[in-house]
């Protein structure tokens, strides 16, 4: 099953013993294009405090109430490696957080190879105060924070480029829930194509500038016009899928 990132976001997190806090962002891992946390804003439980969730711990998701059940309680969460609100995620703060958990940083293998686009492009991304880290130039030392680690508020809205121009913009991404992987792009195409939304899986993507909030593709404009009508409000089925991986020339997923 496929689902909507932006679809998470504000969803009350439930841990085994009550509400924990809800949905702030989801951080992924661009060299493989996989959730590896959600941030979780706890509110007025634990004042100015955000908390890192892994994938694996996520249960049942009830889109009509917007609730996310987490297996975990909020003692064994507030005992967790501290994380400031306004510091970007390190790699010894996530090795400090797999380790308390015991949770395995390779959970969910990788929809994609490490060999893809994404590899570690541009500086490392912050959920925090981006202002403020612009301000005092920490944005450019790759060592203080996790530089493949990156925010998916952050890539909504980055302008696309096929091959022979602008074809729109990020809209949105879709999750395999099962894997927690990012599986496509839901890119808005209505300053070019108007009113259509096509799905652009990341074997599609060549490049990506952080600093020019800009994605690069390695399709053009007619290939992108002659791919199988998407409808936004109907589910994303195998059989779909085959016939958009098939119109492109993309790897599938065990298919």
């Amino acid at each position: 099953m496929l689902l909507a990132a932006s679809a998470l976001k504000n969803f009350t997190v439930e841990a085994q013993d009550g509400t924990m806090g809800t949905v702030k962002d989801l951080l992924f891992d661009d060299r493989t294009w996989q959730i590896r946390w959600l941030v979780i804003d706890t509110g007025g439980w634990l004042t100015e405090r955000k908390v890192l969730v892994h994938p694996s711990t996520i249960g049942p998701i009830d889109y009509g109430r917007q609730t996310v059940q987490v297996a975990l309680t909020k003692l064994r969460v507030q005992q967790s490696p501290s994380l400031s609100t306004d510091l970007p995620v390190s790699r010894q703060h996530e090795t400090d957080l797999y380790s308390y958990y015991d949770w395995s940083p390779v959970w969910g293998g990788a929809l994609y190879g490490p060999e893809i686009a994404g590899a570690g492009f541009g500086p490392p991304r912050f959920f925090g105060n981006k202002e403020l880290y612009d301000d005092l130039g920490l944005g450019n030392h790759g060592d203080s924070g996790d530089p493949h680690l990156r925010s998916i508020a952050e890539i909504h809205g980055y302008h696309v480029e096929a091959t022979d121009g602008d074809i729109g913009h990020v809209d949105n991404l879709m999750i395999d829930h099962g894997s927690w992987g990012i599986r496509y792009l839901v890119l808005n195409t209505s300053n070019w194509w108007m009113g259509k939304q096509v799905l652009m899986s990341p074997y599609a993507v060549t490049d990506i500038s952080w600093s020019q909030e800009k994605v690069y593709l390695d399709v053009t404009r007619e290939r992108v016009k002659a791919s199988p009508t998407w409808d936004p409000a109907a589910i994303v089925s195998e059989i779909y899928e085959k016939r958009l991986h098939s119109h492109y020339g993309w790897s599938g997923y065990g298919w």
